[in-house]
């Protein structure tokens, strides 16, 4: 240990490293942080174009501006990149910043691996968009990528797609072993598992989620690439295979991913709330409970998914019930996060809105998976566009309002500078107006019958899909706000304090703002 202490010394005489450099052999966590950040944003603006041509072709029935084809394209590389290049990435950029900050940890334990992992990222989704300039086009099979539709019908540059997501995935089993050897390891002496903030308590265990399923992941897809191009047939039922084997996989990877992209959001919301409030989070032991319980069940729910490729009753009653169960962790959250406010101080700023919009719209979410986890209900819903606006309602306001959230709530302590809260509410404003227009209509679209990854629709569905476009380009454009509100706080503003939030707690709140390049070089003690 004292030799780590020693190099620890002898690198606090220099600040970051000057010039390009700097970036590229960083093992600064808080540089590594803000690389991540900044690529999920360029991927969240790429993927998020991508919806803006899908919005626009469904914007009036019959074929308007695009191909089926590329229309295809469109769905399924806007899913990736929404999945695994904007939500994940930005959520492993705030681990990589506030993690140690939060521990009183002096960095990562893993620098090296953390430059290595992040630097996978950009190779990865080069080799994912460079599939759009390819023979036969981009993967055009969903998001979810689906045997036979991949394997035998799928483009020549599947093979890409798939090298593609295992460089991803590598990157991702990097990052959740070196968040678990941080939080492990180096946390403040005095500060037990039970007083770790739960922000890191979330992270901690979606980090056991990444390592347990991205794997899966990983045989999903070397399955696919052996019946591409070896003969093999996994998922090829003509050569003793089951198509229905890939969903049983994929899911089984898919279901805990949805959890790895909404449990660092809830352990964010829950420090904004408190800070906000000017309360403690209410209940923190049974808030630490819930989201373990809801990890476990995770793995219990994958074939909710599949209820119509003809499993055995009994295994839709098995899973129609596992997955009810998993309301009660998220219930006991909700209830939670809303009692912690129940005769608080509160106000509202932009981290504030975020958090309040993330509870009731996430909730929306939580309901209407409620009701698709009814398997003879499941029946009508499935693969209408009721499922869409479900995953939206859970991921828009779930993932990207709890990364709008924590933006705001840590900008000042990463930039130095206050943000324009004015700029910050009516980016709010424009985004929860611009969501909920884009997502709620899809509900009665599905109900009503609209089958989903469709470029053309019947007229009865028109009205609806034109409303849901224009909210769709008024929360895409909306986002163009954000970037310009980050950039001007990060060129200057009004000077932040150590803690700008009066309400916040926690170590990262000690350390001034903006937070030197080197923190904690002799751990702090937590009483």
């Amino acid at each position: 240990m004292s030799a780590v202490a020693d190099t620890h010394n002898q690198e606090h005489h220099h600040g970051p490293a000057k010039g390009i450099s700097r970036w590229l052999l960083t093992t600064n966590h808080k540089d590594i942080g803000s690389m991540y950040l900044i690529f999920s944003f360029a991927m969240f603006l790429l993927g998020g174009s991508m919806a803006m041509v899908i919005r626009a072709e469904l914007f009036q029935p019959g074929l308007q501006i695009v191909q089926p084809e590329f229309f295809n394209q469109m769905t399924t590389m806007h899913g990736l990149i929404m999945v695994f290049g904007a939500v994940m990435p930005a959520f492993v950029g705030l681990a990589n910043w506030m993690l140690p900050l939060m521990i009183g940890a002096p960095d990562m334990a893993l620098p090296r691996m953390n430059n290595w992992s992040f630097w996978l990222l950009p190779c990865a989704f080069l080799i994912l968009v460079s599939t759009l300039f390819m023979e036969g086009g981009a993967p055009n099979f969903g998001w979810t990528f689906y045997a036979p539709l991949s394997t035998t019908y799928g483009p020549p540059s599947t093979t890409f797609f798939i090298f593609a997501i295992h460089i991803m995935g590598v990157s991702s089993i990097m990052g959740a072993i070196n968040v678990i050897a941080t939080i492990l390891n180096l946390r403040a002496p005095g500060m037990t598992l039970m007083k770790m903030p739960l922000f890191v308590w979330t992270w901690l265990i979606t980090a056991f989620l990444l390592i347990a399923v991205m794997p899966v992941l990983a045989g999903a897809v070397t399955m696919m690439l052996m019946d591409i191009n070896f003969g093999t047939s996994f998922f090829d039922a003509s050569g003793g295979g089951d198509p229905v084997l890939f969903q049983h996989v994929f899911w089984f990877f898919g279901h805990p991913e949805v959890y790895i992209m909404i449990l660092p959001a809830f352990g964010a919301i829950s420090h904004i709330v408190p800070a906000f409030s000017r309360k403690p989070l209410f209940g923190y032991a049974s808030m630490v409970y819930a989201v373990g319980a809801i990890a476990l069940l995770s793995f219990l729910v994958w074939a909710h998914h599949m209820f119509t490729v003809g499993i055995p009753l009994a295994g839709q009653l098995f899973f129609m019930y596992a997955t009810l169960l998993i309301a009660v962790p998220t219930g006991v959250k909700v209830f939670n996060w809303v009692t912690t406010m129940f005769r608080g101080s509160l106000s509202f700023e932009a981290p504030m809105l975020f958090a309040v919009a993330f509870i009731i719209l996430f909730t929306i979410g939580g309901f209407s998976g409620l009701m698709l986890a009814i398997a003879p209900a499941d029946f009508q819903y499935h693969d209408t566009y009721f499922v869409v606006a479900h995953f939206h309602y859970v991921l828009v306001p779930g993932a990207i309002f709890g990364i709008f959230a924590s933006a705001y709530f840590w900008l000042p302590k990463w930039t130095g500078n206050m943000y324009d809260e004015t700029l910050a509410k009516t980016h709010f404003w424009l985004s929860f107006v611009g969501m909920n227009l884009a997502f709620f209509p899809m509900h009665f679209l599905g109900l009503a019958g609209m089958p989903r990854r469709i470029p053309d629709y019947a007229l009865q569905f028109a009205d609806f899909n034109m409303v849901s476009s224009i909210g769709a380009f008024m929360f895409g454009v909306t986002q163009l706000l954000f970037l310009f509100i980050v950039v001007k706080c990060a060129r200057g503003g009004e000077k932040a304090p150590a803690k700008p939030w009066d309400g916040a707690e926690g170590l990262e709140w000690t350390v001034p703002s903006p937070a030197p390049y080197h923190t904690f070089t002799i751990p702090p003690e937590v009483k």
